[in-house]
């Protein structure tokens, strides 16, 4: 498949939006499911792309596959887990009929270079709930490891194992 990974531009962000609560919704990620208030913060790609950098993979023809948040160094209103020189990734997401394609390990790849572009910066960070196992294999793959220290619970009932990949 010929994805493309780039900056989400406005007109994609309804797209983004329901792809990336699809996937969600669709893993069963939300402990409340429709009525889980994260759903809110997944669907409004405009306030991420304000305070973060927010990318797209896209097919030859276009369509949203997917897309990520990519928290530089330096923090901002995004990054949940970030220290001091850390860029973070968050909200990866790839569209049930486009996985096991390439997406998402493109978009985690990008979120790297970008991180590694970054200066100052000696790490990047992410969260992901233990059931994301393919989201792990990604991650185990692209030489991330497991920072269990970090682990943490954004809502009672709901752990987040941490993963860090020194640049």
């Amino acid at each position: 498949m010929d994805i493309t990974i780039r900056a989400v531009r406005p007109a994609e962000h309804r797209a983004l939006a329901e792809v990336t609560a699809g996937a969600y919704l669709g893993d069963g990620l939300l402990a409340f499911g429709e009525s889980d208030e994260y759903l809110i913060e997944l669907r409004d790609v405009a306030r991420r792309a304000a305070g973060a950098e927010v990318l797209v993979a896209v097919g030859a023809d276009e369509r949203v596959l997917g897309g990520v948040t990519f928290v530089p160094a330096g923090g901002g209103p995004w990054a949940e887990l970030a220290r001091d020189g850390e860029a973070e990734l968050r909200m990866l997401a790839v569209a049930h009929d486009a996985r096991r394609r390439g997406a998402g390990e493109a978009l985690v790849r990008s979120c790297v270079e970008r991180a590694r572009a970054v200066r100052g910066c000696r790490r990047l960070v992410l969260s992901a709930q233990q059931s994301m196992r393919a989201a792990h294999r990604i991650y185990d793959r692209l030489g991330f490891a497991r920072t269990p220290e970090r682990d943490w619970q954004p809502v009672p009932g709901v752990t987040l194992a941490t993963y860090a990949l020194p640049l």
